[in-house]
């Protein structure tokens, strides 16, 4: 009988096999032309050193050589803008020969920040990060932290649990981490959160816009709306008053939003807001929700075709 990881490493060949096709036949070319008035938002978390260890959930723990041929790839069948120059007018959407894209980051990693940003700055394109303030200075998230089977169905029942029953607090998933059995890792400073000083002189640098990743990272979805409020507004009065390229931006935590964080984030003086799913903003991209940016969260495992055929708007929504 088959086992597992044969069965595993067959599908895995297969898939890279059937990649493979659909680039070297032109698809994706022909899927791009079609977009070609749309945009294309990507989503990374964290860059680490090539040959590094990654930390509890490795899928967010992009290498620093696979990012830098991301961005090569892209820059090779896009425009890569600032975020908010994806909801431009039409009229600037009808020049465009190709598609735009932008980059981001969600939390603030210092990897992302120092390995992610020198490929970035190398090719002098722009950024965004989306900060949470309760952990800068070199914390550490659970996810990260606790030594957790990410990448398994267990994993899977245990981040639903971590997400509904425990609001993604950082603390109350801890406790039940704790409980269930689940010890804790020793987490490289590559893959903690920014300090502050550092996060100061990154951004005087330029090319890198900051946004909130509210100030706790907990579900919104499940907030009462005095604490909502609070997660919403702090950060971003917090960011604007101690670093440079602050914008009223926000990413929602795990992609957990609804018609009243919306609602929420609007009254808390964000004009834009991205979610951590889909990527394409298809057709005409200023008609797009500026409170419901689609995002592509790319993994840490995808293989280059895999990558060349999302940016082309293929197996992405």
């Amino acid at each position: 009988m088959t086992n597992a990881p044969t069965t595993e490493r067959m599908r895995s060949r297969m898939k890279m096999a059937v990649e493979r096709v659909l680039v070297s036949s032109g698809a994706a070319t022909f899927a791009r032309w079609r977009l070609n008035n749309g945009a294309f938002v990507v989503a990374y978390h964290n860059v680490i050193p090539d040959g590094a260890a990654a930390a509890s959930d490795v899928s967010l723990h992009v290498t620093r050589a696979r990012f830098a041929a991301q961005l090569d790839a892209l820059m090779e069948t896009h425009e890569i803008v600032r975020l908010d120059e994806v909801l431009r007018a039409p009229a600037r959407q009808q020049l465009r020969r190709r598609p735009v894209a932008a980059i981001t980051f969600d939390d603030a990693y210092r990897g992302a920040l120092t390995v992610g940003m020198q490929e970035v700055r190398a090719r002098r394109l722009e950024a965004t990060t989306f900060v949470v303030p309760a952990f800068l200075g070199g914390g550490a998230f659970w996810w990260d932290e606790v030594d957790w089977p990410a990448d398994s169905d267990e994993g899977d029942r245990f981040r639903a649990r971590a997400l509904d029953e425990c609001g993604g607090w950082d603390v109350q998933v801890r406790s039940l981490a704790a409980k269930i059995g689940y010890g804790t890792i020793d987490v490289p400073s590559y893959a903690r959160c920014i300090t502050g000083p550092e996060l100061r002189e990154i951004a005087a640098e330029g090319s890198l816009s900051i946004g909130a990743h509210t100030w706790s990272h907990a579900n919104l979805a499940l907030l009462d709306d005095v604490t909502l409020a609070s997660e919403l507004t702090h950060p971003l009065e917090w960011l604007r008053g101690r670093f440079p390229g602050v914008q009223p931006w926000l990413a929602y935590p795990y992609g957990r939003w609804s018609p009243r964080v919306v609602a929420a984030a609007r009254e808390a003086g964000y004009t834009l807001a991205v979610r951590v799913d889909g990527g394409w903003l298809r057709g005409r991209a200023h008609a797009v929700d500026p409170f419901t940016v689609p995002r592509y969260n790319v993994p840490a495992g995808l293989t280059p075709d895999g990558f060349l055929l999302r940016a082309s708007g293929m197996f992405c929504q």
